[in-house]
């Protein structure tokens, strides 16, 4: 009981909005709406999309951390759904197309904007579809099904089976084009004449930035809802969690869903934004890249995936501009600036590596997993000690 209440009382504490918090939220705030609009300003678009791109990173890890992170179900497929909403946000945006007109009708705009929530469902209904023949898996078995059924996502796509999807030549096809979602202007910022107006790439920043906020809304209430509890509880001991009443497998077929949904939400994003897609951006490298994402931040945390995801996402995008820049010029060449995405697979290993050893919690844990570990670490320690040691430790003198 005793150990509840303070479990109780740090989660209340750590909820709390003190002067430090709201100081640090109210300086992310201003940097996220200030940086971007000052690259813009300057002309640097490179900048502003690699801040929209590593928007769309989080809103996959903070999806992928609601199955690995909460539930504890290895995923290693998660690239699936990612593609399943940006095939079917595309797909179903012709089909909208003809619905309201032609792509040069007035409703034609509102086609991401309707097809957002449809995106959304379709990935999650493949989670649940995935998810309930083989949840019932666990450890490697289970990484294995969801790997394999990422590879076969991108296959079919490549292969075109069902002749939607034009193969590795993606989409659209030639003569179609997606059509630009209502509200995004094509025009710049300039504040020598005090005009305000939003870029493509600014304008879907902010659209990418408000998904985020939701995102996080949403998995701070699951994670102090009954649910959430539930696949925390299923994660530390699945059999002592169904004894204690918790439905195990419709419990992973919720996390399943819902990971999977914030996927299709991220996918379609990308889809409208980039205008352009093929199976080649969604391999199983991707699928890697997100999980990275998810341990090297933290399992569990929301602020550990976002920083995994600009460290993963984000950090070798910046420093390839910045070689082929003058600003790294004179220690990269532009031939290695342009390979930095080759040995990015290679540095990030190597640094999961070091983190397993060193920092299992990952960068930036949750409260509620950094106390997990830290209680185990007496216990270990314990099994490490030969069991003389342990019977008379109170007997042996003390070390200087």
């Amino acid at each position: 009981m005793g150990g509840s209440k303070v479990d109780i009382k740090t989660n209340v504490q750590s909820a709390r909005l003190t002067p430090k918090k709201i100081a640090l939220y109210a300086a992310i705030a201003v940097f996220l709406v200030a940086a971007p609009v000052y690259f813009q300003s300057v002309g640097n678009v490179f900048m502003v999309r690699i801040f929209a791109l590593v928007g769309i990173y989080v809103m996959l890890a903070l999806g992928l951390n609601i199955v690995v992170g909460y539930a504890g179900l290895l995923d290693l497929g998660y690239v699936a759904f990612y593609g399943m909403g940006a095939y079917s946000g595309v797909l179903l945006g012709y089909v909208f197309q003809k619905v309201v007109g032609g792509p040069d009708a007035p409703l034609a705009g509102l086609s991401y904007w309707a097809l957002l929530p449809v995106a959304a469902l379709m990935a999650a209904l493949t989670g649940i579809a995935l998810g309930t023949p083989v949840l019932r898996l666990r450890g490697d078995y289970l990484a294995i099904v969801t790997l394999g059924f990422g590879e076969i996502v991108r296959i079919a796509l490549q292969n075109d089976i069902f002749g939607l999807t034009n193969g590795s030549a993606g989409l659209p096809r030639v003569g179609e084009f997606i059509v630009p979602a209502a509200g995004q202007k094509w025009t710049f910022l300039n504040l020598s004449t005090s005009t305000f107006t939003f870029s493509k790439d600014l304008f879907w920043y902010a659209v990418v930035v408000a998904l985020c906020l939701l995102t996080i809304f949403v998995i701070r209430r699951l994670d102090n809802s009954r649910l959430g509890r539930a696949w925390v509880a299923m994660r530390e001991d699945e059999v002592a969690a169904a004894a204690t009443g918790v439905n195990i497998m419709t419990t992973k077929l919720w996390a399943f869903s819902l990971g999977a949904m914030w996927g299709g939400i991220a996918g379609i994003t990308y889809a409208y934004w980039v205008g352009f897609i093929s199976p080649e951006s969604f391999n199983f490298m991707e699928s890697v890249l997100i999980v990275c994402m998810v341990v090297l931040g933290g399992m569990g945390s929301i602020p550990g995936s976002i920083v995994g995801a600009i460290i993963i996402a984000g950090l070798p995008e910046v420093i390839r501009g910045l070689a082929q820049s003058t600003a790294l010029s004179r220690f990269l060449t532009a031939e290695q600036a342009s390979r930095i995405g080759d040995y990015r697979f290679l540095i990030f290993g190597g640094l999961l590596v070091v983190m397993m050893a060193v920092r299992p919690q990952g960068i930036l844990p949750s409260t509620r997993r950094a106390r997990e570990l830290t209680s185990e670490e007496p216990i270990i320690e314990e099994e490490n000690t030969d069991l003389w040691e342990v019977e008379h430790k109170h007997d042996l003198p003390h070390k200087l």
